[in-house]
């Protein structure tokens, strides 16, 4: 980003936020995959904003909708949305700077905050599943369409679109042929179990949690929200780690999920898998088939 850019970002930030931004950024921030962090300091507190191309707005704006549905809330601690829009040619969110520290496994008291929170946000709950609008998980578009049917909605909506996207990214005919098996017999997995559609994250993997600094909170951000099986949330936590025993313990003491919660893990992280997939492409391909393997087997096909 330029300079003149860069002064048309900060002029924007200052009109849209009632606040006075310094004319750069301050700090670039790592890590982003999808789109470009900063920090960027004003009179009243620095900003975390994030830049994108243009055609991104949509996302940013689907983003900062899933952050405001998880603040009013006011379960788990999630950054304010100062301001959404377009400017010096690039879409921008620029949301509250929280001093966030990396979480850790073993801390025991924060971990058992972080269940009990997570378990009162997934009392949240809606009459259907889906959302009011479409966002993303990453950057793969995730359809949110309102459905009275959790398995036709996660078949449809999540397997079925990652399986779609995954045959056109180089994903084996075997592993496209049974993972759409697969979701033709899903079903099964739900022959005694009917879960309510509870506010979800969406992305809860363990970079999208940290610790606040001063009051040693948990907070959550880079969310992709949408009414469905809390269980997917669960599942997620356990498929790149960073969530520890306390979290499991304190999040079943407050809310007991279903007995058979742990058949359903394998097909639930799927989604994820294939999304990592189509957007990084190689071993997560060889992992995906696995897991379909796993999965029909225990139908018996």
């Amino acid at each position: 980003m330029g300079m003149t850019a860069e002064v048309a970002v900060s002029t924007w930030l200052s009109r849209n936020t009632g606040r006075s931004f310094a004319p750069a950024p301050a700090a670039e921030i790592a890590g982003g995959s999808v789109h470009r962090c900063v920090r960027w300091a004003s009179g009243s507190g620095d900003a975390f904003v994030k830049l994108a191309t243009a055609d991104r707005l949509t996302a940013l704006e689907a983003e900062a909708a899933g952050l405001q549905a998880l603040a009013e809330v006011d379960a788990l601690r999630v950054p304010a949305v100062l301001a959404v829009g377009q400017a010096g040619g690039q879409a921008l969110l620029a949301l509250e700077w929280l001093d966030l520290g990396a979480p850790v496994a073993s801390d025991s008291a924060l971990q058992a905050l972080l269940g009990e929170r997570l378990a009162m946000q997934h009392r949240v709950t809606a009459p259907r599943c889906g959302w009011h609008r479409d966002n993303t998980i990453g950057a793969t578009p995730q359809l949110n369409q309102w459905d009275d049917d959790w398995v036709r909605f996660f078949r449809e909506r999540r397997l079925g679109v990652q399986l779609e996207l995954a045959a056109r990214n180089g994903l084996g005919t075997r592993g496209v042929e049974r993972g759409r098996k697969l979701g033709d017999r899903c079903g099964a997995f739900f022959s005694s179990y009917r879960p309510v559609p509870s506010l979800l994250h969406g992305d809860l993997w363990g970079g999208n949690w940290g610790v606040l600094s001063g009051s040693r909170e948990p907070a959550i951000f880079d969310p992709a929200v949408y009414y469905g099986d809390r269980e997917t949330d669960i599942a997620m936590t356990r498929l790149f780690g960073g969530f520890g025993p306390r979290f499991y313990a304190a999040y079943q003491a407050t809310w007991p999920l279903d007995q058979a919660a742990g058949t359903r893990c394998t097909l639930y992280n799927l989604y994820h898998v294939l999304n990592h997939f189509n957007l990084f492409g190689g071993g997560y391909g060889r992992q995906a088939e696995g897991m379909i393997d796993r999965l029909l087997a225990e139908l018996g096909v």
